[in-house]
């Protein structure tokens, strides 16, 4: 099967040529939040060139990630699997089992010339007895720094500049923007940028404090937002001169939600929903309107293939949405499932999308959700702990400490968007509730998902974000979710 998985692409270069087949650039945002792109309706944040191509192209309503947590949403993107079917990858800083390939890697044996530039964070585990590693993915890869600028994307126009002008391309092009801490505001360039946010004009989140120390931390987070859409605008610019950009697919999307309390590594819509781009001249019906279809990030490794003409692997657990691009109203699939694992904290949660509702199902209720530690670190995080201690929390604020937590959440997203109403336990939502929860079993069985009897345990304080070990020796690492099923064998898809 390994040799087979090698083999398949190559069988197809030969009489697919050049011309028949896209560019393909995808862009990922580190640590943005669906809703704070100027085109997803966020007045204060400046997205103009992002604001053009979804203009010109698609938006996608109901994208959503398989994790809201760095390596593993970017490892799940990758291979087109979920999390906990990509071994230890389903946790953070871990690598991908050494079997499954990279959708990259079968575009670069079809001829396409494949790189990455900016952030990478995704790795391989060793390859089992017997078993070869999986040929390099990218043709280049460079961190796309230079003085000045250490946000991934100072390279990006160089990139496309030096390609090989006789193949088609793929470019994995991934900001450091808007990752914490904040490397805008240090290297800010007004006369590229424009003015840096005024902290007055920010939206603030419901679940935030609503002052002026929050306020500059959201303002320095929308900079960062800003400088990542000035070289998306470069990349795009570079295409016109090029004549490449009407055979060029464009995608934009994030790895989680913005590094604030109850947005990155939740399950809820503010961590787990992420904008999503599509511009292709030459290939997207009824430019401008925005699409309502699910879709699960999943879904990227089957649909870029199938426009290269390149056979999906068999690992590959996703389903091609290439028929949304033609037709913004098609449906591809009806569950889309996330998970939150091991992210600086303990944690096992799920969640399932269906018709509307969202059914979040949480393995560790006993603990907050607080977020990961670099927002315990924030000064919006700094500011709910003082409004706690003054007993000034909103019900929307006092979310983020709530302990324990429900074992179970169920949402109606169309009338509460932020996730603030509990149904679960309404009789209303009883017939809707047990159609999801049975829709989560199933998808747990079929893909093999389980709860480690052995959790990885807290590697930070929950209340300051303080590193619980001196040195890291991996002391905190327990079992993965579905290594005791051997799961990252398991190329079952689950509901769909």
């Amino acid at each position: 099967m390994f040799r087979l998985l090698l083999l398949l692409p190559i069988l197809f270069t030969s009489f697919v040529s050049a011309a028949e087949r896209p560019n393909m650039i995808l862009f990922m945002a580190d640590d943005v939040s669906w809703d704070d792109l100027g085109c997803y309706g966020n007045a204060a944040a400046r997205t103009p060139n992002l604001d053009k191509l979804a203009a010109n192209g698609r938006r996608f309503d109901e994208a959503y990630l398989t994790a809201s947590s760095c390596s593993p949403s970017r490892s799940s993107t990758i291979t087109g699997r979920y999390p906990h079917n990509n071994g230890r990858a389903s946790e953070l800083h871990q690598p991908i089992a050494a079997h499954l390939p990279w959708f990259p890697r079968l575009l670069k044996d079809s001829g396409y010339y494949t790189a990455l530039v900016g952030k990478h964070h995704m790795t391989s585990d060793e390859p089992a007895k017997g078993e070869q590693p999986q040929p390099a993915p990218f043709d280049h890869f460079d961190i796309g720094n230079k003085p000045g600028n250490k946000g991934g994307h100072a390279t990006w126009v160089k990139t496309l500049q030096e390609r090989p002008k006789d193949k088609p391309f793929f470019f994995w092009f991934a900001s450091l923007d808007a990752h914490r801490d904040w490397d805008a505001d240090k290297d800010w360039k007004e006369e590229l940028y424009g003015p840096k946010h005024d902290p007055a004009k920010v939206i603030v989140p419901p679940f935030l404090t609503n002052d002026a120390k929050t306020r500059q931390d959201l303002a320095s987070y929308y900079n960062e937002i800003t400088r990542l859409d000035y070289f998306v605008g470069q990349v795009v610019a570079e295409l016109e001169k090029q004549g490449a950009l009407d055979n060029t697919l464009l995608l934009m999307m994030a790895d989680n939600g913005r590094a604030f309390p109850r947005a990155k590594t939740r399950l809820h819509d503010s961590g787990m929903k992420t904008p999503f781009i599509a511009h292709w001249p030459a290939g997207i019906g009824k430019p401008g309107t925005s699409s309502q279809s699910l879709i699960s990030t999943i879904d990227i490794a089957p649909t870029l293939l199938e426009l290269a003409k390149v056979p999906a692997a068999p690992t590959m657990q996703g389903v091609s949405f290439a028929p949304v691009l033609t037709n913004p109203h098609t449906e591809v699939r009806k569950h889309a499932f996330s998970e939150h694992n091991w992210h600086d904290y303990a944690a096992h949660g799920r969640s399932v999308r269906s018709e509307g509702f969202i059914l979040i199902r949480n393995n560790r209720p006993q603990e907050p959700w607080q977020g990961p530690a670099d927002s315990v670190r924030s000064p919006s995080y700094l500011q709910l702990l003082k409004a706690r201690e003054e007993g000034k929390l909103t019900p929307a604020q006092a979310d983020v400490f709530q302990a324990p937590r429900p074992a179970e959440e169920l949402y109606r997203s169309d009338v509460d968007p932020n996730q603030l109403s509990n149904l679960a336990n309404d009789p209303d939502y009883a017939t809707v509730k047990s159609r999801l929860a049975k829709l989560m079993d199933e998808w747990a069985d079929q893909t093999g998902d389980s709860v480690p009897a052995d959790m990885s345990r807290d590697m930070f304080d929950r209340e300051t974000g303080e590193s619980l070990y001196k040195r890291r020796d991996h002391s905190y690492r327990g079992t993965p979710p579905g290594w005791d099923r051997d799961a990252a064998r398991n190329n079952a898809p689950g509901p769909r």
